[in-house]
């Protein structure tokens, strides 16, 4: 019997308000693949995320379904322990007088910080060493997130999303708000987690993000899947200039991309 995939989309249509998200989207994501989705802002990434994570649902549709990890019903507190989720809403959620081994903690039950109910086991404390020493931050442990650089809150969030050993880790623009120092640090980070063995899903409009390690590219606009490939044979200057609206150059060097 095959493994489940991480996600199966059969014509999967989102609204969001009044507005088409994604639209007859068909996509499937395997265990441990490194993928990234590339699109122009409102392309519907986010969207599709929000899918995955069960924060958007689709229209009931002859012929639709999401299947995760095999399966169409989920309880959302038990599928996000099997997810590792960084997204810019997050960042800005977690980024409060919390230190850093507290948010670390607090990917075991979903929440910001450790709250009085919450009982956290000695073997949760040395999963969060653990992924604080993987992520590099470990000095970061008492540090309130609100004191750290948007480089350090980002590996620590990170550290969040890999504490409780998930199947998957799905990143949302993984640079917003990082200079050009943090920028590299982070892909020399993801490259890591990458080589581990961990699937990772990076959702992004900035190719930068993309690392050597990314091996397939599915290019989204206005709600659609208009490409899915290889990286080296999806990420053709024409398609690119035809996805961003506008004649681009493409350049590439050591498996890194950017546009001119």
């Amino acid at each position: 019997m095959h493994e489940a995939a991480l996600i199966e989309f059969e014509r999967v249509t989102v609204m969001r308000g009044k507005t088409v998200a994604l639209q007859d989207v068909c996509l499937r994501i395997g265990l441990g693949e490194h993928i990234a989705i590339l699109g122009p802002n409102g392309c519907g990434k986010s969207t599709l995320i929000k899918t995955i994570t069960r924060e958007c649902y689709p229209l009931i549709a002859e012929a639709s379904s999401v299947r995760i990890l095999g399966e169409q019903r989920w309880n959302v507190a038990e599928l996000r322990t099997l997810l590792g989720i960084v997204s810019s809403d997050l960042m800005t959620t977690c980024t409060r007088a919390v230190s850093g081994r507290d948010i670390v903690l607090s990917g075991f039950f979903s929440s910001i910080g450790i709250w009085p109910h919450q009982e956290v086991t000695p073997e949760m404390y040395e999963c969060a060493e653990r992924a604080m020493a993987l992520l590099e931050v470990s000095h970061l442990a008492e540090r309130c997130t609100d004191e750290m650089s948007s480089g350090e809150a980002r590996r620590v969030l990170l550290a969040r999303a890999l504490v409780h050993d998930p199947r998957a880790l799905i990143l949302d623009e993984p640079s917003v708000a990082l200079d050009l120092s943090a920028q590299h640090e982070l892909r020399l980070i993801l490259r890591k987690l990458a080589r581990s063995g961990i699937g990772i899903v990076m959702v992004t409009h900035h190719l930068s993000d993309l690392i050597p390690e990314i091996e397939r590219v599915v290019l989204m606009n206005r709600g659609r899947v208009i490409a899915d490939g290889p990286t080296r044979q999806i990420l053709s200057e024409s398609r690119l200039s035809e996805l961003f609206g506008r004649p681009v150059e493409l350049s590439e060097r050591d498996g890194y991309y950017n546009l001119w």
